[in-house]
């Protein structure tokens, strides 16, 4: 940035910084949740009522919504114990 376009790339700065921030910090949730799923399945995860399957043509998509609740709980309790 030269001249007075300064100002303009600080400000630029300094939104663009909590934005990317937070898209790392949402890729690596995803990637750990995604590396977690077998071990939440054998424990009974994304079979909780609540839970749904959408079949459409041949796909599937799972709706864990029962199992999302419960680990939205767990991770409100765990986070009051540290």
């Amino acid at each position: 940035c030269h001249g007075n376009m300064v100002i303009l790339c600080y400000k630029l700065h300094s939104i663009l910084k909590p934005m990317f921030r937070w898209l790392i910090v949402t890729l690596l949730a995803l990637v750990l949740i995604q590396a977690l799923v077998p071990a939440l399945k054998k424990w009974g995860f994304g079979k909780l009522p609540g839970d749904f399957v959408l079949r459409f043509r041949g796909r599937e998509l799972p709706l864990p919504l029962g199992s999302t609740v419960v680990l939205s709980l767990l991770a409100g309790l765990v986070s009051k114990l540290i």
